[in-house]
C-alpha cells in the first residue's frame, strides 16, 4: 500500500509579521495540502515562543477547519500534562462536532515549553508521571464510557477522535502499543531513536477498538524546488535562520552574520544541533520522492508527516505542491 502523506505546520510567526499573518499562512499551507491529496495537517502545542503561533492549537485547528473541506485536521501534538483530560475532551469534541470526521488528537508529555513557563501554566512537575492514565481518563471522555463516574465531556461527537501517540523514545513507543493506537515519531527533529522505537512499537502492539495493526508516522523535513540549486539554498537560507534563533536566546540585539552562522555549524556544538534535522528530503521532485520512499521504507511507516521550511509561504506552497505530486505519481504507477 502506497506510504500516505501529511503535513506539520509549525505555524511560524517570520520577522516582520504577525501572529495573524502566520494564522492565514497556515489556512494557505493546509487548502495547498488538501489539493495535493494530502492526509492531515497537524499543529504542535508551544508556549512562550515568540515565532511559532499554534499555542492555542484547539482554536487555531478550529479556524483552519473552517476554511478547507476535506483534508484532516489534528494536534500532532497536545502536551496533556499542560491540562486536564476534561478540557481536552471537551475541545477536542467540539472540534469533531463542528467538523465531523475530521479531527485528529495526538498526545505528547512534553511540556513544550521551558521550566518557568510550565511553571505559569499551573504545570506539576510531575505531571508527566501520570500520562498513561491520563490517556485512559481523555479516551473514556471522548468514547462515553468516562473513568470517574457522574462526569461526561459535553459535547462529545457521535464518533470518537481518534488518538495518536507521539514520542521520540522508546517511551511512547511501549505506551502506544500498549494501548493499540497508532504512534508518531517526531524524526522530524529528534531522530536518534527512531528505527528503535518503532520496532519495539510493532513487534509489541497490542489490538484495541481504534486500531487493530500497528500504524507508524514518521516525522521528516522536506524542501522541493523545481531546481536542485534553488531547494539546496533554500535549505541553507532555513537553516541558518533557524540556527541563528536557537543560538540568539538570551542575546538580545545580537545579529549573527551568515558566515558567523555557518562556523557555528561547522563546530562541534553546531554538528550537533544539525544532526537533529538528519532526515530532510532537498531537492527536485523526483529526488524527494526518492528520499522519502527510502526513508518511509528504512522507517517502516505507514505514513509520511513532512514539516517544509522554506522561509517564504510561497516556496512552503510549491514544496507541499510538488511533493505531493511527486508521490502521488508513485503511487499510481
Amino acid at each position: 500500500m502506497p506510504t500516505k502523506l501529511s503535513l506539520l505546520d509549525l505555524a511560524p510567526i517570520a520577522a516582520g509579521q504577525t501572529a495573524r499573518d502566520s494564522f492565514e499562512a497556515s489556512v494557505t499551507l493546509a487548502r495547498a495540502a488538501e489539493a495535493a491529496g494530502f492526509e492531515r495537517v497537524w499543529y504542535a502545542e508551544h508556549h512562550n515562543m515568540a515565532t511559532i503561533a499554534s499555542s492555542a492549537t484547539s482554536v487555531v485547528i478550529g479556524y483552519v477547519a473552517a476554511h478547507t473541506s476535506t483534508i484532516r485536521l489534528g494536534a500532532g501534538g497536545i502536551m496533556l500534562p499542560n491540562h486536564s483530560p476534561l478540557v481536552i475532551a471537551e475541545q477536542f469534541g467540539t472540534l469533531e462536532t463542528l467538523f465531523p470526521g475530521r479531527i485528529d488528537l495526538g498526545l505528547g508529555r512534553a511540556p513544550g515549553s521551558d521550566q518557568l513557563t510550565a511553571r505559569a501554566l499551573r504545570r506539576d512537575h510531575t505531571a508527566a508521571d501520570t500520562f498513561p492514565q491520563d490517556v485512559l481518563e481523555l479516551q473514556g471522555y471522548l468514547a462515553g464510557r468516562s473513568v470517574i463516574p457522574g462526569v461526561q465531556a459535553v459535547p462529545r461527537a457521535e464518533q470518537p477522535v481518534p488518538l495518536y501517540v507521539l514520542g521520540s523514545s522508546l517511551f511512547g513507543a511501549q505506551l502506544a502499543a500498549k494501548l493499540g493506537l497508532p504512534y508518531a515519531f517526531a524524526s522530524h527533529f529528534a531522530p536518534d531513536a527512531l528505527h528503535e522505537a518503532v520496532r519495539v512499537y510493532r513487534t509489541t502492539f497490542e489490538p484495541s477498538a481504534q486500531l487493530a495493526e500497528p500504524y507508524v508516522i514518521a516525522g521528516v523535513n522536506v524542501i522541493a524546488a523545481d531546481s536542485h540549486d534553488e531547494a539546496v539554498a533554500q535549505k541553507t537560507s532555513a537553516y541558518r535562520a533557524r540556527t541563528r534563533a536557537f543560538i540568539s536566546r538570551g542575546s538580545v540585539g545580537r545579529n549573527y552574520t551568515d558566515a558567523e552562522i555557518d562556523a557555528f555549524l561547522a563546530s562541534p556544538g553546531g554538528q550537533q544541533l544539525a544532526q537533529m534535522t538528519r532526515y530532510t528530503a532537498v531537492g527536485t521532485p523526483d529526488e524527494v520522492r526518492d528520499y522519502l520512499a527510502e526513508f518511509a521504507e528504512s522507517s517502516q511507516a505507514d505514513e509520511l508527516i513532512t514539516a517544509h521550511h522554506a522561509q517564504s509561504v510561497q516556496d512552503r506552497v510549491r514544496s507541499i505542491e510538488l511533493t505531493g505530486a511527486a508521490m502521488a505519481a508513485t503511487a499510481a504507477a
